[in-house]
C-alpha cells in the first residue's frame, strides 16, 4: 500500500474563498452581518476532486492521501478567535466531506484555530471535535501564527503542553505547518515554510519536549527544510550544548516527510535519515505544481524518485506504508478495520 501523508484540499470551489472573503470582510467592517459558511453541492466536492487529486493519486500509483486543508489559507494571523473558528470549522468540515465521498482514497488531518499570541483552548477543542466526531486521524500545528513574525513561543515551551495532552490522549501526531506569510522578507513558498521546518526542529533539539511527552509525534514536511543537508551542523551543535544523541533525544519522536522535488535531495535526505524516519509524501497540487522541463515529470511526483533510490523492501514498506501507519495509529486502526 502506498500512503501519501502530505495532501492539502487546494480546489476547493469557488463559493468557499467566497465564505473566507465575507469573513475578512466583515473584520474591515463589523456592520455588515455574519456571514454563513458556503452551501456546496457533493456533486460540487467531486468535481473539485475527482480531476485533481484523486486523478493524480491513481496515475501515480497511490492508495491513500492524509488530507487536511489549504496550508497557506489558514491565515492563522487574523487574530480574532471567532473567525478563526468558524474559518477552521468550516475547512474541516469540508476535508470531512471529501473523506466521505472518497473513503478509501482520503483520512482527515484537521486545521486548528489558532492565533497569534492566543490561548489554545479553541484548538484543543476542535482537535477534540474532529478527532472523536469526524474520524480525523491528525492536525496541523502552526508554530507561527503570527504570519512569519514569529512573536510565538518555542514548541518546547509549557505553552504548547494542552495541546500536545490531548494529542497524546487522542493518540494522533500533528505536522508542522505554517502558514502563509505577512513578513516581505519571507515569501511563503519557497522561505517561510522551510525557515520553519527548519527552526522547530532546533527548538527540539535545544528543548527536552519529549522527555516532557515521550510518545508525542510530530511530522516536519517538506523533507525536513534545511536539517538533512546541514546534519553535521545540528550534530555538532547538540554536542555543543551538551544534548543527549540525537537518535534518542529527537529522532524517536520526529519523521520527514519526502517533500523534495529532485533526484539528489531525495537521495540525500535518504541517506542521512534514514528509512525509519521517512514518510512518503507528495503535496501534490500544492506548492510546487507543473512539468519539471528537464525530466518531463509533475515537479509533485515523488515516488518515482523514491524508486529510483533502488531501496530494500524492507525499506521501501516503511517508507511508503509502514511508517505511517505506526506514526498514525487511527489511520492503521481505520485500515485495519477496513481489511487493509
Amino acid at each position: 500500500m502506498i500512503i501519501d501523508c502530505h495532501g492539502h484540499y487546494t480546489t476547493t470551489p469557488k463559493e468557499h474563498q467566497a465564505f473566507r472573503d465575507a469573513q475578512l470582510a466583515r473584520l474591515d467592517d463589523p456592520g455588515l452581518p455574519e456571514p454563513a459558511p458556503a452551501r456546496i453541492s457533493d456533486q460540487q466536492i467531486r468535481d473539485s476532486i475527482e480531476p485533481n487529486q484523486l486523478r493524480l493519486l491513481r496515475e501515480r500509483d497511490g492508495d491513500l492521501m492524509l488530507f487536511s486543508p489549504r496550508a497557506s489559507s489558514m491565515e492563522h494571523h487574523v487574530p480574532d478567535p471567532a473567525t478563526a473558528r468558524s474559518w477552521a470549522r468550516a475547512c474541516n468540515d469540508l476535508v470531512h466531506r471529501v473523506v466521505g465521498l472518497f473513503p478509501g482514497h482520503f483520512a482527515g488531518v484537521c486545521q486548528l484555530p489558532q492565533t497569534p499570541e492566543g490561548p489554545l483552548d479553541d484548538s484543543v477543542a476542535e482537535l477534540e471535535r474532529c478527532v472523536a466526531e469526524l474520524g480525523f486521524v491528525a492536525c496541523n500545528l502552526n508554530p507561527d501564527p503570527s504570519g512569519g513574525w514569529w512573536v510565538a513561543k518555542p514548541l518546547t515551551d509549557p505553552f504548547w503542553y494542552p495541546l500536545y495532552q490531548k494529542m497524546v490522549e487522542l493518540d494522533v501526531p500533528a505536522m508542522i505547518h505554517v502558514s502563509t506569510s505577512c513578513n516581505p522578507s519571507f515569501e511563503t513558498l519557497g522561505a517561510h515554510y522551510l525557515n520553519a521546518d527548519t527552526a522547530v526542529f532546533m527548538q527540539l533539539v535545544r528543548g527536552d519536549l519529549f522527555g516532557e511527552f515521550p510518545t508525542l509525534r510530530l511530522v516536519i514536511p517538506h523533507g525536513g527544510g534545511a536539517v538533512p543537508y546541514h546534519w553535521g551542523r545540528f550534530h555538532g551543535l547538540a554536542e555543543r550544548m551538551r544534548r543527549p544523541p540525537l537518535a534518542e533525544h529527537v529522532m524517536r519522536n520526529v519523521f520527514f516527510d519526502t517533500c523534495v522535488y529532485h533526484q539528489p535531495g531525495i537521495d540525500l535526505l535518504y541517506r542521512v535519515i534514514g528509512p525509519d524516519n521517512l514518510l512518503f509524501a507528495s503535496e501534490m497540487l500544492g506548492a510546487v505544481r507543473g512539468t519539471n522541463p528537464e525530466t518531463g515529470s509533475g515537479w509533485d511526483d515523488t515516488k518515482p524518485l523514491l524508486d529510483r533510490l533502488g531501496m530494500p523492501e524492507a525499506d521501501r514498506r516503511k517508507v511508503f506504508e509502514l511508517n505511517a501507519r505506526r506514526v498514525y495509529p487511527r489511520l492503521d486502526a481505520r485500515l485495519a478495520a477496513a481489511g487493509g
